[in-house]
C-alpha cells in the first residue's frame, strides 16, 4: 500500500512539475518578439534600418516558423519531446544573445536562431497538451496561452524603461530575456533526467501518408488561414502599434505601455476562450464575436483622434487578439481525433499560417514607406479582420480533419 501511495505521489509530483515546464515554455515563446516592437525606433537609429528592413526583422521569425513547423513532429519522433524542447530553448538562448550585438548581420542571425527555437515550442505545446491532458485540453490551453499573453505584455511594457530608465540600451533590454530561457532549460533537463512518464512516447507521425492527407484537407486549410491572418494582425500590431500611436501624439514610452495594455486586456480572453471553445461543439459564434471586435478596434485607430477613442480601440483590439490565438490553438486540438493527428495539424497550420503572417510587418512597413501615412496600413488591417471572421467561423464548425 505504501509503495502504491509513493508511486502515486511521485506521479502526481511529476505532473505538477510537467505543468510548470509547460508554463515556462509558454513564457519564452513571445518576449523575444514582443519586446522588439517598442525598441524598433532605437534599433533603426542605432543600426540604420529603413522601415521595410525593420518590418523584415519582425517578419523573419515568422518565416522561420513556417519552414520549421512541419519538421518539428519529425524531430520529436526521432528523439523525445523533452530533448526537442531543450534544443529549441538552446537556439532561443543563443539567438537572443547574438541579436544584442549592434550589427545588422548579428541582428538578423540572432533573430533567425530565436525564431527556430520558438517554432519548436509553438508546434510541440498543443500536441504535448493533447497527449498529456486529453480530457483537460481546453483548460490547459487556457493556462499556457494566458501565460504567453502575460509575459508578452510585460515584455512590451518594460522594454523602454529597461532601455532608457535603467540605461541598459536596446541591447541590454534584450539580454534580460535570456533569464527565463535559462530557467526553462534547467527545468526541462530535470524533466528529461527524471523521466517517469507513464510510458507515453514522443509525438510520432502516423504511419502512411497522414501528413500528405492533412495538406489535402479543406478544414486544415481553413484553420491554417485563420491562424495565419490572426497572426498577421498580432505581429503587425506588436511591430507597428507604438509607431501608429506615436503618430497620434503619444510619447514612445506611453505608446510602449499602450502596447502592453493591449496584451493585458487580452488576458481574460486568452484564458476563457479556450475553456468556452472546449465546452462548445461549435465555435462559430466565438470566432464571429472576436472578429467584430477586431474590425471595430482597428476602425477606431483609423477614425479616432482623442485619447478616449484610442484607448477604447486598443482595448477592443487587445481582446480580439488575446482570444483569436488561443482559439486557433484550440482548433488544433478540437478538430483532431488524437495527439498524433494534432501534431500533424499543428505543424501544417502553423507552417502555412506563419508564412502568411510573415508578410504582415514587412508589408505594412512597405505601405507606410509608400504612403507616408498610417491610413492605408490601417485600412488593410480592417480588411484582414473581415477575412478572419469568415475563416474563423468556417474552422469553428463541429467537424474533424
Amino acid at each position: 500500500m505504501e509503495l502504491l501511495e509513493s508511486k502515486a505521489n511521485t506521479k502526481s509530483t511529476y505532473i505538477y512539475f510537467f505543468i510548470a515546464g509547460i508554463v515556462l515554455i509558454a513564457f519564452n515563446l513571445r518576449p523575444a518578439i514582443t519586446s522588439l516592437g517598442p525598441l524598433v525606433g532605437m534599433i533603426q537609429e542605432d543600426v540604420g534600418l529603413a522601415h521595410w528592413s525593420a518590418g523584415l526583422l519582425m517578419s523573419l521569425p515568422l518565416v522561420v516558423f513556417a519552414v520549421m513547423s512541419p519538421l518539428v513532429p519529425k524531430i520529436a519522433s526521432r528523439v523525445t519531446n523533452e530533448l526537442t524542447l531543450i534544443i529549441g530553448l538552446s537556439f532561443l538562448l543563443i539567438g537572443i544573445a547574438i541579436r544584442s550585438i549592434p550589427m545588422t548581420f548579428f541582428l538578423f542571425t540572432g533573430t533567425l536562431l530565436a525564431g527556430m527555437g520558438i517554432a519548436i515550442g509553438n508546434v510541440l505545446l498543443p500536441a504535448v497538451v493533447k497527449d498529456k491532458f486529453p480530457h483537460k485540453f481546453g483548460l490547459m490551453t487556457s493556462v499556457y496561452s494566458t501565460s504567453m499573453g502575460l509575459i508578452a505584455s510585460l515584455a512590451s511594457g518594460i522594454s523602454i524603461p529597461l532601455a532608457i530608465d535603467l540605461g541598459l540600451g536596446w541591447q541590454g533590454a534584450q539580454i534580460v530575456w535570456t533569464i527565463p530561457v535559462v530557467v526553462a532549460i534547467l527545468v526541462w533537463i530535470l524533466l528529461r533526467k527524471n523521466n517517469v512518464r507513464d510510458n507515453s512516447r514522443a509525438i510520432k507521425q502516423q504511419e502512411g501518408s497522414a501528413s500528405n492527407t492533412m495538406w489535402r484537407t479543406p478544414l486544415a486549410w481553413q484553420i491554417a488561414i485563420f491562424m495565419g491572418f490572426q497572426s498577421f494582425l498580432f505581429y503587425v500590431t506588436i511591430s507597428w502599434l507604438p509607431e501608429i500611436l506615436h503618430s497620434h501624439g503619444m510619447s514612445m514610452q506611453t505608446a510602449g505601455w499602450m502596447l502592453s495594455f493591449t496584451q493585458l486586456v487580452g488576458l481574460p480572453a486568452s484564458f476563457f476562450i479556450p475553456v468556452l471553445a472546449g465546452r462548445s461543439q461549435s465555435q462559430v459564434w466565438i470566432a464571429f464575436m472576436l472578429g467584430m471586435f477586431s474590425i471595430v478596434g482597428y476602425s477606431g485607430l483609423l477614425l479616432g483622434s482623442s485619447y478616449p477613442v484610442l484607448i477604447m480601440s486598443i482595448a477592443l483590439i487587445g481582446f480580439a487578439l488575446g482570444g483569436a490565438f488561443p482559439l486557433a490553438l484550440s482548433y488544433i486540438g478540437l478538430r483532431a481525433r488524437s495527439a498524433n493527428q494534432s501534431a500533424e495539424l499543428s505543424g501544417m497550420t502553423q507552417s502555412t499560417g506563419y508564412l502568411l503572417a510573415a508578410v504582415g510587418p514587412l508589408f505594412i512597413g512597405y505601405l507606410y514607406d509608400m504612403a507616408h501615412s498610417w491610413t492605408l496600413p490601417i485600412v488593410t488591417l480592417i480588411v484582414v479582420s473581415m477575412v478572419i471572421v469568415v475563416f474563423g467561423m468556417l474552422s469553428g464548425r463541429n467537424r474533424y480533419v
